[in-house]
């Protein structure tokens, strides 16, 4: 509880990350706000039930809160203005000179705060993936904004877990966009790094997961522990192995 965990990714896709801990949370009851700029709901529902969860389901039971954003972009910036919106959309930074964050983490902090009868275990912020806010107009001062509020509201006070996936490339020229995933790193429990093979691709290992524990974070002087293994992302799993010890290469 109360751990930031971040998903880097770098010449290879990272979302089956992303998979596991939404079907993870799910399954362990969870009350789940999930943040998905990447992709439609019905493509994570369909990958969700290969692994045995239906986010259906955990939508009409209140235990999941999906933010489609695909659809809320349309809507923003192709549908009708209301005269008199209800609410603020979650990305109302669209349509602002001054883009900031603040309607998307009200979203988050309103859907994550426990209501009377609520019997979840404990609230999880999941967001596939910051890179897209950057791309949408938003500054990376304006996402570390919201994810420190986030930090402070869903770690600190509600005591539940945040998990974001971001891209990057050690040799992009988005300097905007790795000074997020820089600064991200420096403040993040633990982190999940899968990168593409450097020898290029192979059919029977996908690449490799850097799994780095922030230490340092927790005492001062403590030494990160780094591990590295290689994977193989088949239909329903992942298969985990040490490097060079593939059973296709033995």
């Amino acid at each position: 509880q109360g751990r930031l965990t971040l998903l880097r990714d770098s010449r290879t896709d990272g979302s089956f990350l992303v998979h596991h801990f939404l079907s993870f949370y799910l399954r362990a009851g969870c009350k789940v706000c999930f943040v998905a700029l990447l992709q439609s709901f019905s493509h994570y529902n369909i990958v969700a039930q290969k692994l045995g969860v239906n986010l259906t389901a955990a939508k009409e039971r209140g235990q999941l809160v999906f933010l489609e954003g695909l659809k809320c972009c349309l809507e923003l910036l192709f549908g009708e203005e209301e005269e008199q919106p209800r609410q603020p959309s979650p990305l109302q930074f669209l349509r602002e000179s001054t883009p900031e964050l603040r309607a998307l983490f009200d979203f988050v902090r309103v859907s994550l705060t426990p209501t009377d009868g609520d019997s979840w275990k404990g609230p999880v912020l999941l967001v596939d993936d910051l890179s897209v806010l950057l791309s949408l107009g938003a500054t990376p001062v304006a996402v570390l904004d919201f994810i420190h509020y986030c930090r402070v509201s869903v770690c600190s006070q509600l005591k539940g877990n945040v998990v974001v996936l971001v891209h990057s490339s050690e040799d992009s020229e988005d300097e905007e966009n790795e000074l997020l995933v820089n600064s991200l790193c420096h403040h993040s429990d633990l982190i999940l790094w899968a990168e593409g093979l450097a020898t290029g691709f192979c059919k029977d290992v996908h690449g490799q997961i850097r799994i780095i524990k922030r230490m340092s974070l927790q005492q001062a002087g403590e030494q990160d522990l780094i591990q590295v293994y290689q994977y193989k992302i088949q239909d329903r799993n992942v298969t985990f192995f040490a490097r060079g010890l593939s059973s296709a290469v033995l």
